[in-house]
């Protein structure tokens, strides 16, 4: 096999591992524009609320966004945007670990406190409180929100929050003072954290500083949870495998014989 045979081969072969480490996508929209396939494998049909609320935008398209590969520009240069608040529903109907992937970057924008909106799921969990894209990341940056879910036996468990669920994620992007709602890309993919690919890392940006941008010797006053409406008592996942009562009761039923058995053979 030639050296350009052998380069074709392994780029095939990295290509494939790349895809295969994502987990199951279940949905994907590229909001305001249109269906595209990004570098994982994933294909985002083009955005399901065009013609029906709110303004898609490809302004962004006149920047070249940081953090992403020339392939998928395009999923955060075009954007979905409205003057009031607006949602995408998603369908989930299975039970199972999922995380909600929304894709933002601020094209507009040259400073914080410009555009400032909440991400609210199913009317009852607000999953992201004032984003401000630009003050995260800066202008012509791809910034990513992650959120990981439960759904099991008609529940939705969000951050340890239970609500109603009847099979559909309602994904709320809520107007504040500061501008108008956005976003530019939603997925939702059936796994954890660990199977969704991360941005790389911006340049430049002090790893010893956490996503508040403050270090762990910085004091911090802890403010009041502003939920928007709370789902009752934090909620055990019943996927979690970390049960420790399953890990002790073999132990103390080994204890429970070889203790009596001992005492038994010291008498003899």
């Amino acid at each position: 096999m030639t050296s350009t045979g052998i380069t074709i081969a392994v780029s095939i072969c990295l290509y494939f591992t790349t895809v295969a480490a994502i987990g199951e996508i279940i949905y994907a929209i590229n909001a305001g524009g249109l269906a595209h396939v990004d570098e994982y494998g994933v294909r985002y049909r083009s955005d399901p609320l065009e013609g029906q609320i709110g303004v898609a935008s490809d302004y962004g398209r006149q920047l070249m966004i940081s953090r992403v590969s020339p392939q998928d520009q395009i999923l955060y240069q075009t954007e979905r945007y409205h003057h009031d608040s607006f949602s995408y529903d998603i369908p989930v109907p299975d039970s199972g670990r999922y995380v909600l992937v929304l894709k933002f970057s601020e094209v507009y924008f040259s400073n914080s406190r410009q555009k400032v909106f909440d991400i609210v799921i199913n009317g009852q969990h607000t999953v992201v409180r004032e984003l401000d894209v630009f003050d995260k990341v800066g202008r012509g940056t791809a910034h990513d929100e992650y959120i990981p879910f439960i759904v099991t036996k008609g529940k939705l468990i969000v951050n340890q929050q239970a609500s109603t669920f009847d099979g559909v994620l309602n994904v709320e992007f809520v107007k504040s003072f500061y501008d108008n709602p956005k976003v530019n890309a939603i997925y939702v993919m059936r796994g954890t954290l660990e199977d969704v690919p991360q941005l790389p890392p911006i340049p430049g940006l002090n790893l010893d500083m956490d996503s508040d941008g403050l270090s762990d010797d910085d004091d911090v006053e802890e403010t009041p949870n502003r939920r928007r409406k709370t789902s009752g008592v934090p909620v055990a996942d019943p996927y979690s495998t970390d049960d420790t009562s399953n890990i002790l009761t073999p132990i103390l039923v080994a204890l429970a014989i070889f203790v009596p058995t001992l005492i038994l053979l010291c008498k003899l």
